[in-house]
C-alpha cells in the first residue's frame, strides 16, 4: 500500500467515523423530538397559526435529515464514490449555511418574533372554551395550572376576551372556588414570560447538542472534500 493509498484509507476511516457519529446524533435528535412530542404535546395547540409545527416537530425533522445525511456520508466513504462524496459535501454545506442564516435571522428579529408569538397566543384566548376547541382549552388550563400564571402578558388579557367578567378557573389560586372579581385570588404572573424563562433554563442541553453537531458538520465538510480530492488523485494515478 503506497503513501497515497494509506492517506486515502485514513481519510476513509475518519469520514466514516464522523458520519457514524453524525447518524447517531440524528437518532438522538429524533428521540428528543419524540420525547418532546409525548411530554409537552399538550401545549402544542396554544398556537392557532402553527398548531402542528412546534419545537418537537422541528427537532424530529432535523433528526431525520441528519440521519439521512449521515447514512449518505457513510455510504460515500465506504464505496469511495466521488459522486456520493460531492453530493454529501454540497448537501452538508447547504444545511450549514441554512443553519447560520436561520440563527442570525432569528437573533436579529427576536423582538418581532416575541411580539408575533404573543399576538398569536392572544388570538388563542378568544377560542378558549369554544365548541370544537377542547385541545386549546385544555392546553391553556394545563399551562396556567402548571406554571402558576394567568394570561399571555397579564391576567387582564382575559378581561379583553371575556368582557371583564373574570378569568378561567385554571387561573385561580384554589381550584373549585370561583375567583371572579377578586384580583388577589388568581395568579398574577404572565404565562408567556414564565414559559419563556422555563425554556431558557432548559435550553442548555440542546445548546450543547447543537455545538457538538456543528463541530461534526465542519469536520465532515473538511474530511469529505479531502477524500474527494484524494480519490480523484488516485484515479488519475492509476489511469
Amino acid at each position: 500500500m503506497g503513501p497515497t493509498q494509506r492517506c486515502l484509507f485514513c481519510l476513509k476511516l475518519e469520514l466514516f467515523i464522523f458520519n457514524l457519529i453524525f447518524w447517531l446524533g440524528g437518532c438522538g435528535a429524533l428521540g428528543v423530538g419524540l420525547w418532546l412530542a409525548l411530554s409537552q404535546g399538550r401545549f402544542s395547540t396554544l398556537s392557532l397559526s402553527l398548531p402542528s409545527l412546534g419545537v418537537a416537530g422541528l427537532v424530529m425533522a432535523a433528526g431525520a435529515v441528519v440521519m439521512a445525511l449521515g447514512f449518505l456520508g457513510c455510504l460515500g466513504a465506504a464505496t469511495e464514490q466521488r459522486c456520493l462524496l460531492l453530493t454529501f459535501f454540497v448537501v452538508l454545506l447547504t444545511i450549514v449555511l441554512l443553519e447560520l442564516s436561520g440563527g442570525l435571522a432569528f437573533y436579529a428579529c427576536r423582538g418581532q418574533f416575541d411580539r408575533y408569538a404573543q399576538d398569536d397566543l392572544k388570538l388563542g384566548l378568544r377560542r378558549y372554551g369554544a365548541p370544537g376547541e377542547p385541545g386549546l382549552t385544555q392546553a391553556w388550563d394545563t399551562v396556567q395550572t402548571e406554571f402558576r400564571c394567568c394570561g399571555v402578558q397579564n391576567y387582564t388579557d382575559w378581561f379583553e376576551v371575556r368582557n371583564g367578567t373574570g378569568v378561567p378557573q385554571s387561573c385561580c389560586l384554589e381550584h373549585g372556588t370561583p375567583c371572579s372579581g377578586i384580583g388577589a385570588a388568581w395568579w398574577q404572573e404572565p404565562c408567556y414570560e414564565k414559559v419563556k424563562s422555563w425554556v431558557g433554563e432548559n435550553v442548555w442541553a440542546l445548546g450543547i447538542f447543537a455545538a457538538c453537531i456543528a463541530v461534526v458538520q465542519v469536520l465532515g465538510l473538511v474530511s469529505s472534500m479531502l477524500m474527494y480530492c484524494q480519490v480523484l488523485k488516485v484515479e488519475k494515478y492509476y489511469h
